[in-house]
């Protein structure tokens, strides 16, 4: 995938313009070095795995009002470029949340992005023009990713046509080719970032790729449900909020994965799941045939072991890098020679899982065996038989692997790789035998240790009886054993590596050209590496619904779950402990109130809500006894109640910054979450604040879950005919020494909590404050309660809001039946008549009491 700077297989014809040379690395510029890069091994926890940034992406914002945005993300560990091109709001919610799906290691901005205060950035190209005040966008980003650096990138390099040109040259030849060039070709701003970042690799990391080597994906951002930063976090959907190695997270209950490829899947659909419903039911069908088929379940398990920890993205790309800098080096050679033995080892185990599937049900698994199926992948494996011994085993450490990679290669391919071999195993052998001449000299049970720079003596250390020998150098103690060294074995050591070396350069030759030949198929390793990323995640999905009894979600358009519980909750909670809860929410009652002591759950209720939504919309099952729910094209949350101190905002301050860009985003189509809002300002300001916000979103028609402890909104609310009030239930019980009185239930009930409890009270007197200051509030609490109570008088317009809702109910009731029914025509009838009863007794009662 990688070229030498002057040896690029791009023609020249259709080259883009290039200006500017290549310009020494300085502080502000980070190299792409193996150190820098995170392994992709497939960790054995979700606790484990941490997922720096890999992403070099380059930004482009439009001039006029519709704040267009252009983002390129290039991952070169996996040969992957995803393109995005939006129209985002003020607060540039989208761009951000595009940025943390693809978590960048250095961000490209136009140079004219930048303040005049950053002219101590060196710039590629740059004519010095800045503006005075850096772009809004650019303030947005800072203060989202402090830690990492942003490069101005000249403001010519920043080209439509030379961006579509590096597509169509750098594309890889495959069924997505023609509909990822059609997709970006009017998208001016995309194809700028693009431009802007191969550029800068050029230019700046003297690096260009091979013709059809990359996979560049255009994303389009109306088909994911939009999951904003902040509330990725406070829903702990990739990582726990309190411990960061902890496993307590979506991401972590649900990562069974095996491959490194599946894992990075998981965590882009868990923080955008797709919103097409006839991909989420496929997915569904592939989770339910595996959790219905033990059979296929444990073939399918088999057949992804053999591909534990192997990550086919970075096998490709790595095997495609070539040195910049000639002569090749013995470890560049080395690595390549490794890498090509695990493709060998992944092209072989294929087949399994190909086969594995082969008599399967769902439409999507048919797909994914005929993806597996392809023709190439035959004749990748069969250039690799050709070329590479069929028993040589790549191993991580010791003589064992560096055996495998000088053999790796069959013999009498090159006569000159022949004798290397001959050479090295003749100076493997004189070093055994040195040994064992020292072993019989010595009287010491001396043994060989292989290191990267040769052989070592090892020698246990109640072997020894006084001091070593003379003309051991180098001695060490490790681990209970002595390590050294002699003169002689380092001179057989040296004369070792050469031989070695000189066999991995050799091998090294060859597996190039095969990798050349490879190469023009490489459409269909990428092919492969998404089915089986896919399969192997849907395997997960199915895992955890077995281990923790989860059933099928439905999608008609209602939110209704029986007995749901919190999936993060019910890993830590001792088994039968969890209370379960039932969630309901249509049209009828699109904005639900939530009101209950402290401690008593809302805030995990909430979550539950979110948490639940979002692993059916990425195609799990879900922890609940029944559940339905409804596509959503935007998670919003506001569940934090504290400071921001880096962006200098008070809690209030932040509050009205989250209300403000939820108002903004919320859609009809939206889910809201928000947990205890106006708390950070005076309770009568709160209230109307709160009443204010949740006019705005009740206007919106979103599903809104909204807890507080504002009673009042259940009176300022009431008109509102889609508003419903619920509680946390608490029980009363008699006050003690070891009880204070309360028991908490964790249970959602219907209505508003009674209007004289004062569970504040009750809970203050968990902190043992003084009994006078407790009788006090106590009295001013209770006064304040006959005052509201004395001056609120039943009024026309509950009567109406009353009718009003019922109406609405019936609406509502009477579209889900006509579209979602499955009842035969007389239990229809029957459910219908008892429901225009129910709404016969509500205008009655209405009538009655005027």
């Amino acid at each position: 995938m990688w070229s030498q700077q002057g040896r690029s297989s791009r023609p020249a014809s259709r080259r883009p313009p290039t200006t500017g040379q290549s310009r020494p690395r300085t502080a502000q510029s980070r190299p792409w070095t193996g150190q820098s890069r995170i392994s992709t091994a497939r960790p054995q926890t979700s606790a484990s795995t941490r997922y720096e940034g890999s992403f070099v992406i380059a930004l482009l914002e439009g001039r006029g009002v519709g704040r267009e945005v252009g983002l390129a993300a290039l991952d070169s560990d996996i040969g992957r470029v995803v393109l995005v091109q939006l129209s985002d709001c003020q607060t540039y919610v989208k761009t951000l949340h595009q940025m943390h799906l693809h978590k960048p290691s250095l961000i490209l901005v136009p140079d004219t992005f930048l303040s005049a205060s950053d002219a101590a950035l060196s710039v590629i190209g740059s004519s010095n023009k800045r503006t005075t005040n850096p772009s809004l966008l650019v303030e947005f980003i800072r203060e989202e990713f402090p830690d990492i650096q942003l490069e101005p990138v000249a403001r010519k390099y920043w080209n439509e046509t030379s961006g579509l040109e590096f597509i169509q040259q750098l594309c890889v030849e495959d069924e997505e080719r023609a509909a990822t060039i059609l997709a970006v070709s009017s998208k001016y701003y995309v194809l700028s970032a693009c431009s802007a970042l191969f550029k800068y690799a050029e230019l700046r990391r003297n690096t260009r790729f091979s013709a059809g080597s990359l996979r560049i994906q255009y994303s389009p951002v109306d088909g994911t449900m939009m999951i904003d930063p902040e509330s990725a976090r406070n829903l702990e959907l990739v990582g726990n909020m309190s411990h960061r190695k902890s496993y307590h997270s979506v991401f972590g209950i649900l990562n069974h994965t095996y491959t490194a490829m599946a894992a990075r899947l998981l965590r882009v659909n868990i923080l955008a799941p797709i919103t097409v419903q006839s991909s989420i039911d496929a997915r569904l069908d592939v989770v339910e045939e595996f959790v219905q088929d033990e059979d296929l379940f444990n073939e399918v398990r088999v057949a992804l072991k053999t591909l534990n920890n192997m990550d086919f993205d970075k096998l490709i790309a790595t095997l495609a890098a070539l040195e910049t800098v000639l002569p090749t080096s013995a470890k560049a050679a080395s690595n390549r020679v490794t890498q090509m033995l695990n493709l060998r080892n992944v092209v072989r185990n294929l087949p399994l899982l190909q086969k594995s599937l082969e008599n399967t049900k769902s439409q999507l698994l048919r797909i994914i065996h005929e993806m597996l199926s392809d023709d190439r992948l035959e004749k990748i494996d069969s250039l690799i038989r050709a070329s590479l011994n069929e028993d040589t085993t790549p191993t991580k450490h010791g003589i064992s692997a560096a055996n495998a990679r000088v053999y790796a290669v069959k013999a009498n391919y090159n006569r000159l790789l022949d004798v290397a071999r001959e050479t090295y195993k003749e100076n493997v052998g004189d070093i055994y035998t040195l040994c064992n001449t020292l072993t019989q000299a010595h009287e010491i049970p001396l043994t060989l240790v292989y290191q990267e720079t040769g052989f070592i003596f090892s020698l246990k250390k109640f072997d020894l009886e006084g001091e070593l020998p003379k003309g051991f150098i180098n001695v060490t103690l490790k681990k209970g054993k002595w390590q050294f060294s002699s003169m002689e074995l380092k001179k057989m050591n040296a004369r070792m590596q050469d031989a070695l070396d000189e066999t991995l350069l050799l091998s090294d030759k060859i597996i190039q050209d095969l990798v050349t030949e490879i190469l023009v198929n490489v459409g269909a390793l990428y092919k492969a590496s998404e089915a089986v990323a896919l399969v192997d995640m849907l395997w997960a999905f199915a895992h955890s619904a077995i281990m923790r009894n989860y059933v099928r979600p439905e999608f008609t358009g209602t939110l209704a779950v029986k007995s749901g519980r919190h999936p993060i909750l019910e890993t830590v909670q001792s088994a039968g402990t969890l209370v379960p809860n039932d969630i309901y929410c249509d049209d009828s009652s699109s904005f639900q109130i939530i009101q209950g002591p402290n401690m008593s759950g809302k805030s995990t209720y909430l979550r539950q809500v979110g948490l639940l939504s979002v692993m059916a919309m990425c195609g799990s099952f879900v922890p609940a006894e029944y559940a339905s729910f409804r596509i959503h094209d935007a998670l919003l949350t506001r569940l934090s109640n504290d400071d921001d101190l880096e962006k200098s905002l008070s809690t209030f301050a932040s509050e009205m910054a989250t209300s403000a860009m939820i108002l903004g985003l919320a859609t009809e189509r939206s889910l809201v979450l928000v947990d205890e809002l106006g708390r950070g300002t005076s309770p009568r300001e709160g209230v109307g604040i709160s009443h204010a916000i949740a006019e705005g979103l009740i206007e919106q028609k979103c599903f809104v879950f909204f807890a507080t402890h504002f009673a009042e909104l259940s009176t300022t609310l009431s008109r509102q005919p889609s508003v419903v009030n619920l509680h946390l239930a608490v029980q009363r019980t008699s006050r003690s020494v070891s009880n204070f009185g309360m028991t908490f239930q964790y249970k959602i009930v219907d209505g508003a909590p009674e209007d004289n409890t004062h569970y504040g009270l009750d809970l203050a007197r968990l902190a043992d404050l003084p009994s006078d200051v407790l009788t006090e509030a106590n009295r001013v609490s209770k006064r304040l309660t006959e005052l509201q109570t004395r001056h609120q008088e039943q009024s026309d317009s509950s009567k109406i809001a009353m009718r009003r809702k019922a109406l609405l109910k019936l609406r509502t009731n009477l579209t889900q039946a006509f579209e979602h029914s499955a009842l035969p025509d007389e239990e229809l009838v029957a459910y219908i008549r008892r429901f225009q009863a129910d709404i016969t007794k509500v205008f009655l009662y209405s009538n009655d009491t005027d």
